[in-house]
């Protein structure tokens, strides 16, 4: 029965630390490029688009497809660059965590 209360104790403390990593999640941003940073855009922690930056330079009407190509490749960027930060955020959470193989955080 002290096993189990220990565990019990375990679980409501990582519950916890996944409500605090989602908060904290919640507030981080990644800002991604393309075209050599003409086109910038940057997503919050939910992978929202927050703002979107594009050289005046690249607004030409025959030109549309270049930029709409430069805007999908500054969203991948700015995408992993979130990924990677989500991914460390939960590692650090983990840490020292005994996880069944093949269970991954969050859920």
């Amino acid at each position: 029965m002290k096993d189990m209360m220990g565990m019990m104790k375990q679980a409501k403390a990582m519950q916890e630390r996944m409500q605090s990593l989602q908060q904290e999640i919640a507030e981080v941003s990644a800002t991604g490029q393309s075209g050599g940073g003409m086109v910038t855009m940057t997503l919050n922690g939910k992978g929202d688009m927050t703002t979107l930056a594009i050289d005046p330079s690249l607004v030409k009407p025959d030109e549309a497809d270049i930029l709409e190509d430069l805007v999908i490749a500054a969203h991948a960027d700015a995408k992993t660059k979130l990924e990677v930060i989500v991914q460390e955020k939960t590692q650090e959470l983990t840490a020292g965590l005994q996880l069944p193989g093949g269970m991954k955080l969050p859920f």
